[in-house]
């Protein structure tokens, strides 16, 4: 049985591609079930609902589509992924304030951010996790899943970039 999954994917394209060739070339690869966003000179977001089998699915078909229709698109980022205190306050309808307190009062099970300076940066899908296993909050999903592979396919895209050297190096000290 299909559902709808909702995700980002934002792209680095080339400057000098002109909008209705590309808004053309995305709509004949398949991506017709996307809101095009072009405000950034060299960038491009998608803001897709899709059906699909699963999650993993809908977001691999959506990457393979846009590659098939951009070539030189380079994958930014797959969302949503990483949420600040207002994101996940906003998603799990609390005030800002409130979710802060949360955070404070269980700071030895609440998920360690991938980030922190000014705004901490927490990937969702162990936020909503954490919500679900020790708030017994429900979390939908359709949400977790996609949450899950957005973070998936980051990481993977990031992991690309780290010397072997190093990544063996550290996988025997952790």
């Amino acid at each position: 049985m299909n559902r709808e999954y909702d995700f980002t994917l934002k792209f680095s394209v080339p400057t000098g591609l002109e909008q209705e060739a590309l808004e053309s070339a995305l709509f004949e690869s398949g991506c017709d079930d996307a809101i095009i966003g072009l405000g950034q000179k060299g960038r491009l977001a998608l803001n897709f609902t899709r059906e699909a089998e699963s999650a993993e699915k809908a977001m691999l078909s959506a990457l393979q589509q846009v590659k098939k229709a951009v070539p030189e698109a380079q994958l930014v980022e797959a969302g949503p992924d990483l949420v600040g205190i207002s994101d996940m306050a906003s998603l799990l309808n609390f005030s800002r304030q409130n979710m802060r307190k949360l955070i404070q009062t269980h700071l030895a099970s609440f998920p360690l951010p991938v980030h922190e300076g000014a705004s901490a940066l927490w990937h969702l899908v162990d936020v909503l996790t954490w919500f679900s296993e020790t708030q017994r909050r429900a979390i939908p999903t359709d949400l977790m899943d996609v949450a899950g592979v957005s973070m998936g396919v980051n990481l993977v895209r990031e992991v690309r970039r780290v010397d072997h050297q190093l990544q063996a190096q550290l996988d025997s000290i952790a």
